[in-house]
């Protein structure tokens, strides 16, 4: 369920193709969806994202990502 949490926010304002395309990347970078990984990312961990060419860069997005984690 996380995984869709996860990919749904990436997705907005791309297309889906674009998401599963690339969605094994993201369970590479994501710690295969583990959210009380992600939940931990530390400033080091989102700079090896944002400098991750397999997933959708976007800092907003990943911090999305991040709190969403928390959340759960």
């Amino acid at each position: 369920m996380f995984e869709f949490l996860l990919l749904e926010g990436f997705q907005a304002g791309l297309s889906w193709i674009t998401i599963l395309r690339k969605r094994e990347n993201f369970r590479k970078a994501f710690d295969k969806f583990d959210y009380n990984k992600i939940a931990k990312y530390d400033s080091r961990k989102i700079k090896l994202l944002l400098d991750d060419s397999g997933i959708i860069r976007n800092k907003l997005k990943i911090s999305a990502a991040i709190t969403n984690a928390k959340a759960i």
